[in-house]
């Protein structure tokens, strides 16, 4: 192969929400080099190692390239038609019987990151109109919206902050030099954090030293779940002394039962819960105070323990009484690009919260923004409520809780179809596998463009024509339609390819299709403050400090085991993506909790729950405080979620706990030494 047989082509990666701008490198169909484009407005050339390796995952040894159904058994090759006909008819016969909530629906990250697919799975799944919907957000994110929700009168809310006029910036339970932000993408996070401390104050709490706390000017690291006692220490003593009183008086209502809530935690009693020194917590108040404005970022660390509400609750307390929100300084609202958030009037939440009525097998849950729990699944199947699923592009095995109990369950189904392009466990137990194009082999637009830091979108073309016989996700989806009797989208006239399916999201956008294909990027600038969340807020009457919800949960929440849980994410490694890279599952723990336990340096432990346990690498580190011990996401041989329990959910939300949970450790196959 010569240079000239190589052509380079413009991109953006969809690995995650950062969408950093990439060149691909191609040779015929054969995809050679994915590096970074410096011409990118945002990521400035910067690419992570997953990024990178999107050639290895085209060319994945184990990629799937054309339908398989399961006959007798064993998943086998066949056709389009044959497989879309039998899922056809399958779930005909399931709707026709038992009713549209016996298919449940699960809005996988692979079909997240598709933006025609994803439009057309959400009108098949409105089409089909069961209430069995399932999504990351009870997985990894409901604190968040929640707090959108109850706090701020509308889940749309989607604050971010003003790197550009920071004056304190404060991460809690997120390490973006690692995950690129959570719910808010941070793409070239090494230089967005270098030039941030250049002229930003930046704190993090973490249980853990991580690679942002190894940059910031400050870092506690308290005892894991109880993050929400330092805020509400912030808080309580910014009512006293510091609040924005004009915010305060005219901008909010509940003060009083706010104070009342947080009274307790005092310097003496945040001090003692957390396990972090008096003194440092006075060093953060002092830089709160000083800086006037702040923006609190939180992350999974928060959003999957017993307190990610409160956290996030008294994040959101602590930015208004600063007068940060929507105020230079602390944080944006994102209108969005596609979704013109101030075109129109955003409807005011109900003070209670947008929930709804759950599955009939746990009448203790509910539904929230329409959607049910992830961790109920298994137990909708066991009860015969649920007898397809539609898996759209996850990995449910490494994805939900408890999988001792839902391997099982997903066995029983009588239908369980799976989109997907790298064969794994879930593809496995799948009746019959879809297999869609990659990212390399579809045009495709930024979907979650609110969660950018700009107000931006991309456009892509196919960098390579779909190996085998794969097909666009909005096409598949579409044609499954058409078998069930809905027409969702023109699988086969002038309307039948991506970039049509595209310029129909896009048509209401902030600019036309036509401009994004042409540059690959578009941007216009942000109204900030913004005043239709000024608007917002007007309907709202003010920021709803206390929620009934959430000071009942502060105040039930008790001290967490002696030793607990908590995740992290890898460089190398993202889901159950890229285990290829090498990135291994190793157990972090810190040295005197291993000597108590009898665990050495890189030797296989075992870490067990009352859920189950796994085994792994003990990786003894000094940079994580004693009493935590973290275990990545996604692997299959040291699965995560066999620690995890379908039952141990938080019951406002549903979002199930992989953060907190008490566990013991000891070396594999000997008997467990229980710490504490």
């Amino acid at each position: 192969m010569s240079a000239h047989d190589v052509r380079t082509v413009r991109s953006f990666c969809r690995v995650c929400t950062s969408t950093c701008g990439i060149l691909v490198d191609v040779s015929g169909q054969e995809v050679i080099r994915v590096r970074g484009n410096r011409d990118h407005p945002l990521s400035q050339g910067y690419t992570c190692s997953k990024g990178r390796a999107l050639p290895q995952m085209h060319h994945h040894p184990e990629r799937i390239e054309r339908p398989l159904m399961k006959v007798d058994g064993t998943l086998r090759p066949t056709t389009w038609e044959a497989c879309l006909d039998d899922i056809g008819t399958r779930v005909r016969g399931i709707l026709d019987r038992y009713g549209p909530e016996a298919v449940g629906v699960f809005f996988g990250s692979g079909l997240g990151m598709d933006a025609a697919g994803y439009r057309v799975a959400q009108a098949l799944h409105a089409a089909l109109g069961t209430p069995a919907k399932f999504s990351p957000l009870t997985i990894d994110g409901t604190a968040k919206v929640l707090i959108s929700d109850l706090v701020g009168g509308s889940a749309a809310l989607n604050p971010r902050p003003d790197y550009d006029n920071a004056h304190l910036v404060l991460y809690i339970g997120t390490n973006p030099l690692v995950s690129h932000g959570h719910t808010v993408a941070m793409p070239n996070p090494v230089g967005t954090l270098r030039e941030l401390r250049e002229r930003a104050r930046v704190w993090v709490v973490d249980p853990r030293r991580t690679e942002t706390a190894r940059m910031a000017h400050g870092h506690l690291a308290p005892r894991p779940g109880t993050d929400h006692a330092i805020m509400a220490f912030l808080v309580r003593e910014l009512l006293r002394v510091g609040a924005d009183r004009d915010v305060l008086d005219h901008r909010t209502v509940d003060a009083d039962m706010l104070a009342t809530a947080v009274a307790p935690f005092t310097l003496e009693h945040t001090e003692a819960v957390a396990d972090v020194p008096a003194a440092e917590l006075s060093r953060l108040l002092a830089e709160v105070r000083a800086a006037g404005r702040i923006a609190v970022e939180t992350g999974t660390g928060v959003t999957m323990s017993a307190g990610a509400n409160v956290t996030q609750w008294l994040s959101w307390a602590l930015m208004i009484l600063t007068g940060s929100m929507n105020r230079p300084g602390g944080v944006w609202f994102h209108p969005g690009f596609t979704h013109q958030l101030e075109t129109f009037e955003l409807p005011v939440s109900p003070a209670g919260g947008s929930f709804g009525p759950g599955p009939r097998s746990r009448p203790e849950t509910q539904s929230f923004l329409g959607e049910w729990p992830c961790a109920v699944l298994a137990d909708e199947i066991e009860a015969g409520n649920i007898r397809a699923v539609l898996n759209l592009g996850g990995h449910l095995v490494t994805a939900f809780p408890d999988t001792t109990t839902l391997v099982p369950a997903l066995e029983k189904l009588d239908l369980f179809a799976t989109i997907e392009i790298i064969a794994n466990e879930t593809t496995a137990l799948s009746t019959h596998v879809l297999p869609t194009k990659d990212q390399l082999e579809r045009a495709d637009l930024t979907l979650w463009d609110h969660l950018s830091p700009r107000v931006a979108a991309q456009h892509t073309q196919a960098v390579v024509a779909p190996v085998g016989d794969r097909r666009s996700a909005w096409w598949v989806l579409a044609e499954l339609g058409r078998r069930l009797g809905y027409d969702l989208a023109d699988t086969s006239g002038g309307q039948a390819d991506d970039d049509a399916r595209l310029a129909m999201i896009s048509a209401r956008a902030r600019r036309p299709l036509d401009e994004l294909i042409a540059e690959g990027w578009a941007q216009t600038q942000e109204e900030f403050p913004a005043a239709w969340v000024e608007r917002h807020l007007d309907r709202l009457g003010g920021w709803r400090l206390a929620p009934r919800l959430l000071v009942d949960q502060l105040a039930a929440l008790t001290s967490p085991a002696p030793l607990v849980l908590v995740p992290r994410r890898q460089k190398r490694h993202l889901n159950s993506q890229f285990t290829y890279l090498g990135d291994t599952a190793e157990v972090l723990l810190h040295p005197d909790d291993a000597a108590t336990a009898g665990v050495a340096d890189a030797q296989q432990l075992t870490v067990r729950t009352a859920h189950g346990e796994l085994t792994g690498i003990a990786k003894l580190d000094p940079s994580i405080r004693r009493g935590a011990v973290s275990v990545p996401h996604g692997h299959q041989g040291a699965n995560v979620n066999r620690l995890t329990g379908k039952n141990d959910i938080d019951l406002i939300t549903g979002m199930a706990h992989y953060s907190g949970i008490p566990v013991s450790v000891h070396p594999a196959a000997d008997t467990p030494v229980i710490l504490g």
